[in-house]
């Protein structure tokens, strides 16, 4: 499969990824379907047409008055569509392409090279724009060091296909937190994360990160997650100390960048939260208590479900398979209680091959209403990836994703069905536009 990907990506054979208009710049156009969600507004509205120029959204009406205000403009007509945001995906690793099972992650990191891996990560985002991801925020290289930022470089210049990137380079944890296990400690073995200890290293390496193109910093919050008490049922090992988290998320802060967390269990939560971090990734022990500090610190929540659904499937049993239910239960309460969910899988985690978008289903199993996962993978993503407004700024920068609305990036996707009756027609896009250019459909 990943052969055929690979050639597809040289060569620019793939009737499905390859753009359908070819023009550098995008040229006015006219998107009609019979619906739109458009990322906010509770209701979808019909017989709304979307203008599209030079990349951006113009402006929304009927396709009559459209053509009044651009003269030439072409009509891309969808039928019976619903047309939505460009859909973003909040926690990707285009480097990784399953590393799920005894030995895999270390023979990534053993056996293949960062060009190569490049090149599949490369790939990995032309499938991602493919499924309907026009925006990515891709939270770690896991070894290959700086190369995502090649990669969204890459993209931005045309290079090569793929979704809006927001890279974190490098993860950051303490000294023995995230290494490969087992091997001769005579020999020096690759880590998978930039390792800090104390609080002026931790400073230095957030400056390092930025300083080679970080668009947000990641700290590996806890590990060893074990089962605790009903009020605490699922435990943690936290890896910094506080002055240690403290001082990255400061640092960070201080020069304009976010910090996303990863933490499984209620010990690496509350220890990133005390931190001050802006994300929690994974977060199975969000409980109650959890649940109203994030809320009174503007915490973003990215469960990321499917890739542990898919560890259980895989491992069959799975050792961390006795989190599952806490982790469904735990994104039903955090919803209720008000909680901002994002869209995030961890995909890399999970082969891509599989479509990102089933996440959606496990969110709305979990009790999200439909609507919301919709903002979920469109607005409340695209404001999450809204980069930190500095203090003095009259007029905060926005990603400008995750909305249909006049001067929002013109990244547009449309499935044949009703999302709000079927999520898992979000599994089925069929057309795609990045910034004005269709690169998937008619």
């Amino acid at each position: 499969m990943w052969t055929s990907v690979l050639a597809c990506l040289l060569i620019g054979s793939s009737a499905a990824a390859a753009p359908a208009a070819a023009a550098p710049a995008a040229a006015p156009a006219i998107i009609k379907a019979a619906h739109l969600i458009d990322g906010v507004s509770d209701r979808p509205r019909d017989g709304v047409a979307v203008l599209v120029d030079g990349g951006r959204i113009v402006a929304l009406g009927t396709v009559a008055e459209l053509a009044a205000k651009q003269p030439g403009a072409r009509v891309i007509d969808l039928g019976n569509a619903t047309l939505l945001p460009g859909l973003v995906d909040a926690h990707t690793h285009v480097f990784l392409n399953d590393d799920v099972g005894p030995g895999v992650y270390d023979a990534i990191l053993l056996k293949e090279s960062a060009p190569y891996r490049a090149i599949e990560a490369a790939a990995n985002a032309r499938t991602a724009l493919s499924y309907g991801f026009t925006s990515l925020r891709d939270l770690e290289t896991e070894g290959a060091m700086y190369a995502d930022v090649d990669v969204k470089i890459a993209i931005e210049r045309g290079v090569v296909p793929g979704p809006r990137m927001t890279v974190v380079t490098r993860a950051l944890a303490p000294t023995g937190m995230y290494p490969l296990r087992g091997y001769n400690w005579e020999l020096a073995m690759p880590i998978g994360v930039q390792t800090i200890d104390g609080p002026e290293e931790a400073r230095k390496a957030v400056r390092e990160q930025i300083g080679h193109g970080a668009d947000w910093i990641k700290i590996c919050a806890d590990h060893g997650v074990y089962e605790g008490r009903p009020d605490r049922p699922v435990r943690s090992i936290v890896n910094f100390t506080l002055a240690e988290a403290a001082a990255i998320v400061d640092e960070a802060h201080r020069l304009g960048i976010k910090v996303a967390a990863h933490a499984n269990g209620w010990d690496g939560i509350d220890a990133a939260l005390r931190a001050g971090v802006d994300s929690i990734e994974h977060g199975q022990g969000i409980t109650d208590d959890l649940s109203t500090r994030m809320i009174a610190q503007n915490v973003v929540w990215c469960p990321t479900m499917m890739a542990y659904q898919y560890a259980t499937k895989k491992l069959a049993p799975d050792p961390r398979g006795w989190m599952a239910a806490y982790h469904k239960a735990a994104v039903a309460r955090a919803w209720k209680r008000g909680v901002r969910i994002t869209f995030g899988t961890d995909a890399g985690a999970f082969p891509w091959s599989m479509n990102p978008a089933a996440e959606a289903k496990l969110m709305a199993d979990a009790g999200m209403p439909p609507m919301a996962v919709i903002r979920a993978v469109t607005s409340v993503a695209g404001t999450l990836l809204d980069p930190l407004c500095k203090p003095g700024t009259k007029l905060c920068a926005k990603s400008d994703v995750g909305e249909i609305a006049p001067g929002k990036h013109a990244d547009l996707v449309a499935v044949d069905g009703d999302p709000l009756k079927d999520i898992t027609e979000l599994e089925r896009v069929k057309w795609v536009m990045k910034a004005g250019v269709v690169w998937k459909g008619p």
